[in-house]
């Protein structure tokens, strides 16, 4: 009797357990078909997400809901943006619709290949039945690059160049148009795959077709960086998913840590890692700013002299600027060593003016400049009232703005043009470089914007700026000075 009721219990347990299992396979499934990351984890065992993976799957589920149709993902080599995006995505888009048309083009016909065997596999896989039952490959129709779907969708990969003729896309995603860094150098290339882009690709899309654009930046001029230019001319609006390699915050730190991350950036050319890793690239040279005018400091090792605090805050919503704030230290000799302490950021208000008193508080400046107009307007009284709140204070002057910005920035390229002007060497120094070699040309100039406030309020002799500490020879009494052959008699020794 006992016996029998352990045995009816363990069978109770058993049952238990199989009904909770398959509750959450029922929850796993249900969340899988509507969350790329999920339908990602789902169809692909043994693959674990990390954080560059996660935003990149809820930037790509807003297009698979039709909120956005343009999605612009520039991250770092070998950081998985492909898994999801080229090899995952597609395949969640037939299982939702098996009628869409989906485009997929790389820098070279293999890899698009490549990407829609994968797609193709994941389709004909049990986990991917278990989610979308319905949508099927057509028998006569599976080769790895080219095939379609019983209901009439498909998949047609191209190489960047190839022919699209008679194929039209309810999708389409280009995953790195250029095949090496050598090809991006090219105008040639660029050029290319710009008519390639505009004349071939963009005109096999349907009206209100989301294109996707994976790729690390390689040139200012790439394929991402013409796009972005044509915003403000009138050309499509991108949401744009930018996941540099950080430091103190790498987006794959499982794989790429800290110390890999170091590792590959002193042993790349710093043009590569600023372009590959960091998702700004550079010119090899400057037009308005020279990158030999340079030097480089160790920001451990910051010499003594006057320090200054400024800032560019960007007070409008909506324009994709960033807010830089730097303390500076204007050294005997007249050396300007700049950004010994920066932040920068996409934030709200109250959090840039307490980024700004914390570098009050460790640097105790001797004066805070800004500019006026607009940004004082919006930000002196909130300034002014933080600092009483935190009991840390700076004097603050503004100096007056102009429309001309290469006016604005040209007391400091004439200071780095001598050799007055040294850049930490660390990660904000080199970007900072790198957008300087940008200047005037770049959509980006916030951070010069900055630096540039402190170059203006020396060449302007601005009162907040003190007299330097520079070494004075020690005076000579007047015994020395009776029989100095350079000094003329005077009636006052």
């Amino acid at each position: 009797m006992s016996l029998n009721t352990r045995t009816r219990s363990s069978s109770r347990s058993s049952n238990s357990l199989t009904v909770e299992t398959a509750v959450e396979d029922l929850l796993r499934r249900r969340e899988a078909r509507s969350s790329l990351l999920q339908f990602t984890e789902y169809t692909t065992p043994n693959w674990k997400a990390a954080k560059v993976h996660r935003l990149i799957a809820e930037q790509f589920d807003r297009v698979l809901h039709g909120e956005i149709d343009r999605l612009m993902l520039l991250v770092c080599p070998q950081h998985g943006k492909s898994t999801i995006a080229s090899r995952r995505a597609p395949a969640m888009v037939l299982g939702i619709n098996p009628l869409t048309d989906v485009i997929s083009a790389s820098a070279t016909s293999p890899l698009a290949e490549e990407f829609g065997r994968d797609v193709r596999n994941c389709i004909a896989g049990s986990e991917y039945r278990a989610l979308f039952p319905d949508t099927q490959l057509a028998e006569d129709s599976q080769a790895r690059g080219r095939w379609n779907t019983k209901q009439g969708g498909g998949y047609y990969a191209v190489g960047i160049g190839g022919a699209l003729m008679g194929r039209g896309g309810n999708l389409g995603i280009i995953d790195d148009p250029f095949a090496t860094w050598e090809d991006a150098q090219s105008g040639t290339t660029r050029a290319k795959v710009w008519e390639w882009y505009t004349g071939t690709f963009y005109n096999r899309m349907r009206p209100g077709s989301p294109i996707v654009v994976i790729q690390h930046r390689m040139h200012e001029d790439d394929l991402a960086g013409r796009l972005l230019g044509r915003q403000t001319t009138g050309g499509d609006q991108w949401e744009v998913v930018e996941l540099p390699a950080h430091l103190d915050d790498p987006p794959w730190p499982e794989r790429y840590d800290r110390a890999a991350l170091e590792r590959i950036r002193d042993n790349s050319d710093p043009r590569k890692w600023s372009a590959l890793y960091m998702q700004n690239p550079t010119p090899e040279e400057g037009t308005y700013f020279q990158r030999a005018w340079f030097k480089w400091y160790d920001p451990a090792n910051v010499p003594d002299g006057h320090r200054y605090t400024t800032a560019d805050y960007a007070v409008s919503e909506g324009t994709g600027d960033f807010s830089e704030v730097g303390t500076h230290v204007y050294a005997p000799g007249g050396d300007l060593y700049l950004a010994v302490d920066a932040w920068r950021g996409q934030t709200a208000p109250d959090a840039w003016i307490d980024r700004t008193i914390d570098q009050f508080a460790r640097h105790k400046p001797l004066c805070f400049f800004g500019e006026t107009g607009v940004i004082k307007r919006s930000t002196e009284a909130f300034l002014t009232r933080r600092m009483h709140e935190r009991r840390t204070f700076c004097r603050l002057e503004w100096i007056t703005r102009t429309r001309d910005k290469p006016a604005m920035a040209r007391p400091l390229q004439a200071m780095a043009s001598m050799g007055k002007v040294y850049l930490p060497d660390n990660e904000y120094g080199h970007f900072l470089l790198a957008q300087m070699l940008g200047f005037p040309g770049s959509s980006k100039d916030d951070a010069v914007d900055m630096v540039g406030l402190m170059a203006l309020a020396v060449d302007q002799a601005h009162p907040g700026v003190s007299g330097q500490p520079i070494e004075q020879k020690s005076k000579p009494d007047r015994y020395d000075r009776l029989f100095d052959d350079n000094q003329e008699p005077s009636w006052r020794m």
